[in-house]
């Protein structure tokens, strides 16, 4: 287990039924410190959490009174993390989606390189849902053409590394980024910061319920939110095309 001063563990949860006692140990197995941010939930998991921070010094968990969304949660970790003087945050999912086998590695490569966002790039197994593999193509392609192809690997993935200042500055100028939205639209506006990005394979695994995978991804409400952001991100990137063209060229 390696610890730090710098950069710590974020994990955003809302109802994410046992697993997020695994995964949650699981992080602490890799690194300190690890912080939960219960985002309203109401399933009794952030009683049973508090109570391993209670035997946990490098555990902390944030409990925020009523359901905001994974960016708004996101945001109250990192504006609690920078008062205490970390500089960067790796988020992974409490479903144990996320394989916190690797937290060590994306945290080197972004105490390498602390200027940049680390991204995970998925790896699916076989028994992925394809209707969330292929689903997110449309994503990643719309993605993809709004930063002008400066190499985000994933847009969706939220195992990642973020440089908290730029990240809460952008969060704070803006009213988006607060639900699903988060992940694809941090990173496509970190990019425009001039916040470059590292790709890192990584696999990603869905638990059937019977395995006690939660899920509150509803198909129709998420892709209507990701139409509706990439609608307004498609319109700030034509304002800012000249700019990144100048990027592409010259840096």
């Amino acid at each position: 287990m390696q610890k730090s001063a710098t950069h710590l563990v974020l994990i955003p949860s809302y109802n994410p039924g046992e697993k997020v006692y695994e995964t949650v140990r699981a992080a602490r197995a890799q690194w300190a410190p690890v912080w939960v941010v219960v985002d309203g939930s109401t399933d009794g998991s952030a009683e049973k959490l508090l109570e391993m921070a209670q035997a946990d010094s490098e555990l902390q968990v944030m409990v925020l009174p009523q359901n905001q969304g994974k960016g708004a949660a996101i945001l109250a970790g990192i504006t609690e993390a920078a008062k205490r003087g970390y500089t960067h945050a790796l988020t992974m999912d409490s479903d144990g989606q996320h394989p916190a086998q690797l937290i060590p590695e994306f945290m080197r490569v972004s105490q390498a390189q602390p200027e940049r966002m680390v991204l995970g790039k998925p790896v699916f197994a076989a028994d992925a849902p394809r209707l969330r593999v292929n689903g997110r193509k449309v994503s990643n392609s719309w993605a993809a053409l709004e930063t002008l192809w400066v190499g985000v690997g994933d847009s969706l993935y939220g195992f990642r590394v973020y440089p908290i200042g730029p990240l809460r500055q952008i969060m704070l100028r803006n009213r988006w980024m607060r639900r699903f939205d988060f992940d694809p639209e941090a990173v496509v506006r970190l990019c425009w910061a001039g916040v470059k990005p590292v790709n890192i394979d990584a696999p990603v695994r869905y638990y059937t319920a019977e395995e006690g995978g939660v899920s509150h991804f509803k198909y129709l409400r998420d892709n209507l939110l990701l139409t509706w952001m990439h609608s307004r991100l498609f319109s700030g990137f034509l304002l800012r095309l000249p700019v990144l063209i100048w990027r592409r060229l010259f840096q």
